[in-house]
C-alpha cells in the first residue's frame, strides 16, 4: 500500500492552515528555559510542530516524582540532567530537528541571540531575567505558568506590556523563591500541586503563540495575559497594563 503524495510530507496537515510558515518555523532558532514538566510538554510540541533548533537549559536533575509528568524522562533517568534527557528523546519526534542541551541556570547563559524565548520556570527571578534578557534583545518571549488545574499564558513583544509591568510587591517578596512540583531544591521550596492536563494545555498555547510569531501573525497572539481554570473548563484574558516606567522600555539615549 503506498502513501499518497500529499501524506508522505510530515507536515502536509500543518501546510493546509494557509497563514502558518512552515519553512520559516523549521528554520528558526528557539530557547525553552526550564525542562521540567511544562518543558518537557513545549519541546514536545516544537518538534512535532517542525520547529527545526531548540535549545533547552536547565540545572537541575531528574527524580522518580518528575516521572508522571514528563514525556521524556524515564526511571533510568533519576539523577540525570533534565535538559540532556529531554534533548536526547526530543529528537526522536522529528529526526530533522536540532535539539542542544545547556545544563546551567538560566541565569548564566550568554547566548540570546534567538527568534523565540519560551519560559518554562519555576520562579520569579529566573522569569523577570529571561524576560529582560529577551525584550532588551529583542526576541519574543511567552511565559507559562501552572499550579494544579490552574495556568496562565503571557506573550511579550518587541514593544507592550512585559511581565515585570505586571508585577507588584508581593511578587517581589517571593523573588527567589522556587516554587517546584518536586520540593528539592537550595532555597525555601514549597510543594505546588501538579496536573499533566493542565500543563499540556499551557504548554500547546505557548507554542501555538510562537507558530503565529514565526508565522508573521503577531496581530493574532494573545493580547495581555490569558488564564486557563481547568477546574471549570475555562480561560480568559485580563489586561496587563504597561508600566512605562519599567526600566526594561527605556534604552539609554545615544550622545
Amino acid at each position: 500500500m503506498r502513501a499518497r503524495e500529499y501524506d508522505s510530507d510530515r507536515f502536509d496537515r500543518m501546510r493546509r492552515t494557509g497563514w502558518l510558515d512552515i519553512d520559516k518555523i523549521q528554520g528558526s532558532r528557539c530557547l525553552v528555559a526550564g525542562a521540567g514538566a511544562l518543558g518537557n510538554e513545549v519541546v514536545k510540541c516544537m518538534l512535532l510542530a517542525g520547529f527545526g533548533d531548540v535549545t533547552v537549559v536547565d540545572m537541575d536533575h531528574v527524580v522518580p516524582s518528575n516521572l508522571s509528568r514528563c514525556v521524556f524522562f524515564r526511571d533510568a533517568d533519576a539523577g540525570r540532567g533534565k535538559a540532556e534527557a529531554v534533548a536526547e528523546r526530543a529528537t526522536e519526534l522529528y529526526p530533522g530537528s536540532k535539539v542542544t542541551p545547556v545544563a546551567s541556570r538560566v541565569q548564566d547563559l550568554e547566548d540570546w541571540g534567538f527568534d523565540v524565548v519560551m519560559g518554562c520556570l519555576d520562579n520569579i527571578s529566573a522569569r523577570l531575567h529571561v524576560n529582560s534578557h529577551a525584550r532588551y534583545h529583542g526576541a519574543p518571549y511567552i511565559d507559562g505558568a501552572t499550579d494544579g488545574f490552574r495556568g496562565k499564558v503571557q506573550v511579550v513583544l518587541e514593544s507592550g506590556p512585559c511581565l515585570e509591568c505586571a508585577m507588584n510587591g508581593s511578587h517581589m517578596r517571593l523573588m527567589d523563591e522556587r516554587f517546584s512540583c518536586t520540593g528539592s531544591g537550595s532555597i525555601f521550596v514549597p510543594k505546588l500541586a501538579a496536573d499533566i492536563t493542565t500543563t499540556s494545555v499551557v504548554a500547546a498555547v505557548q507554542v501555538r503563540e510562537a507558530m503565529k510569531i514565526l508565522s508573521g501573525r503577531r496581530e493574532l497572539c494573545i493580547k495581555n495575559v490569558m488564564y486557563y481554570d481547568g477546574a471549570t473548563g475555562t480561560m480568559q484574558c485580563l489586561e496587563s497594563p504597561e508600566d512605562r516606567n519599567c526600566s526594561n522600555h527605556h534604552r539609554e539615549e545615544p550622545e
